[in-house]
């Protein structure tokens, strides 16, 4: 069985923004609403047991499959290095023919995964990334992969742009920056590749919320969890406001705590923040004052400054 036919589509709007319920076994397009599947066999190991003979007949062999194996975890490989070298002198050259041979047969694609997976790892690895987005993002990159969206184009980019991506869709707070730093593509290239990526297979990004990033960023700047909250209603204010609308979601968020730090007496240079945020003082210096008056927070901080 192939790769690609795992790849599921909507037959209503061709979507493959699907939503699995493992609980109800359904299969459900979040674009449309189509319920496409729901009976859905459960293949994992039962777990109820009345005694070792039950237990012998409910349990089932091998991993779950998974996209951050090239061949979704369902391929086998000719003899472990170390098991081969407890043989003789011919089976050990004979299976080491095998082994060679089974590669050069692997099709362009599964090379092309071999490398990129492993690729998605460390940078997923380095990035605390968990499981969840190492998979969506694995998925993503094999999709790309299987439309042929790779070509012309650096494997390092394009994985990148799938963990980019992956982030954005479970609300994991990861900035191009730190892409950047992380696969050591520049980040206009990424963000390049991000949007080429999610256009070409369709998937729905809503854009990012500030509010995502200000417990990271407080956490980096050590401050107060009644600052952090006020931040987060500073933002709400804003986004009533519509100040959020056609700016940064990091700039945003810095300045928001910004603010909420010099009204709590917990002082924070404008550098300190921008540092932590990957954003320019000035952009720190412009959302500050746009929320001073907008929100009108400035008789807030002159008590404090009073104080």
């Amino acid at each position: 069985m192939t790769q690609s036919q795992y790849v599921r589509k909507c037959p209503e709007c061709g979507s493959i923004n699907l939503f699995i319920n493992k609980e109800k076994g359904e299969i459900i397009c979040k674009d449309c609403g189509l319920v496409i599947e729901d009976k859905m066999v459960d293949f994992r190991q039962e777990w109820r047991e009345f005694d070792s003979d039950g237990a012998e007949k409910k349990r089932r062999s091998g991993a779950p499959m998974t996209y951050t194996q090239y061949d979704m975890g369902l391929g086998t490989e000719v003899g472990q290095k170390s098991d081969l070298y407890s043989l003789s002198g011919k089976d050990r050259n004979k299976f080491f023919r095998l082994r060679k041979w089974q590669y050069r047969i692997s099709t362009a694609i599964e090379r092309n995964l071999k490398l990129a997976l492993a690729e998605l790892k460390r940078s997923s690895s380095y990035l605390k990334l968990p499981q969840s987005v190492e998979e969506e993002a694995a998925r993503i990159y094999t999709l790309a992969v299987q439309r042929g969206l790779v070509r012309g184009r650096s494997m390092e980019s394009v994985v990148a742009g799938a963990l980019y991506a992956a982030c954005r869709r479970h609300e994991v707070p990861r900035t191009l920056d730190e892409l950047s730093e992380a696969s050591g593509i520049e980040k206009k290239e990424i963000g390049r590749t991000y949007r080429f990526v999610t256009r070409e297979l369709g998937i729905t990004i809503l854009p990012s919320n500030p509010a995502d990033y200000i417990a990271r960023f407080s956490s980096s700047l050590r401050l107060s969890p009644e600052t952090q909250s006020h931040a987060v209603e500073i933002l709400e204010k804003a986004q009533e406001s519509e100040l959020t609308s056609g700016r940064g979601p990091t700039g945003i968020a810095a300045a928001a705590l910004y603010v909420s730090a010099l009204i709590h007496g917990e002082k924070r240079t404008q550098r300190e923040v921008a540092d932590v945020a990957g954003v320019t003082e000035v952009t720190i210096r412009n959302r500050y004052k746009e929320l001073l008056e907008e929100l009108g927070l400035e008789k807030e901080i002159k008590k404090v400054k009073k104080k």
